[in-house]
């Protein structure tokens, strides 16, 4: 892993303030970080962030291999699809790679799909609400977790009237809030939104549509945040938002060192030699 303080801006968005940047470059470190989501979700540990975005080149494509990975894990997953790129083949491939039979992870993926704003306004409430109950039912040693693929997507859509979008999103939002307030965790994947033609002098992208605070709002409402960069080396995890457990070790290990007493006899024996 490698700890890096920096402030990316990236398509005209700037992160939030936190000083310490974590990157993880290798699938396997990738892992870390979920693994490190879902133990924090488990009962024993209540105070784990609910609402983790994750966004970026491939988001969609990594959403897929999240699902299997988590019903790799035995955790049930809820995916509600607003971008129509959920994959069960990488969940397939991710079974077969883990010696898993791949219908048994299938069997732990709930999917809905929803191709308008109107639909995943309605899949992020309503239906999602009906979906947990019906999986309380069945007395789940722990929760689903809730995948929302494309959160925004279907509501960039410039057929729907500018006057219906924002009401619409905040109302899904605040059904996915008191969700996750009563204990319900959340993955969110969005992908970089189309962005217009850049204009002479660097004006236009996403940040000049009208439907940018869409984005910055989603960023908002999230209690963490990880930025998706494809390179050669492979996919690249950026911390945007909130604090990881790696990332306490690695502050209380600094400040230990920074205030450990060194007039002591003894302190700066490993210096001598």
């Amino acid at each position: 892993m490698d700890s890096k303080l920096q402030t990316p801006v990236r398509n005209g968005f700037k992160p939030f303030r936190t000083e310490l940047r974590t990157i993880f470059r290798r699938e396997d470190s990738f892992d870390e970080i979920l693994l490190q989501l879902t133990q924090a979700g488990l009962p024993a540990q209540p105070a784990s962030p609910r609402k983790v975005l994750f966004w970026g080149e491939g988001a969609g494509e990594i959403s897929s291999y999240v699902a299997g990975w988590m019903a790799g894990k035995g955790i049930e997953v809820i995916v509600l699809d607003g971008a129509n790129r959920f994959n069960a083949y990488t969940v397939s491939s991710f079974a077969r790679r883990t010696l898993i039979p791949p219908e048994k992870l299938l069997k732990s993926i709930r999917i809905a799909r929803a191709f308008t704003c109107y639909q995943m306004a309605t899949l992020m409430g309503e239906q999602l609400i009906s979906l947990l109950k019906r999986e309380e039912a069945t007395e789940l040693l722990q929760r689903p977790w809730v995948i929302l693929l494309g959160p925004l997507t279907t509501f960039l859509d410039e057929d729907v009237p500018e006057r219906e979008v924002r009401p619409l999103f905040e109302r899904s939002l605040r059904k996915i809030e008191e969700m996750a307030s009563r204990g319900v965790p959340f993955l969110l994947f969005q992908s970089n939104p189309p962005s217009p033609p850049l204009r002479k002098g660097g004006e236009g992208g996403f940040t000049s549509s009208k439907r940018a605070y869409l984005m910055r709002r989603l960023l908002q409402f999230s209690n963490e945040v990880w930025r998706i960069d494809l390179d050669e080396e492979g996919p690249k995890m950026i911390l945007e938002k909130g604090v990881t457990k790696l990332q306490i070790a690695d502050c209380k290990s600094q400040i230990e060192k920074s205030v450990a007493p060194s007039h002591l006899p003894g302190a700066n024996t490993l210096d001598k030699h």
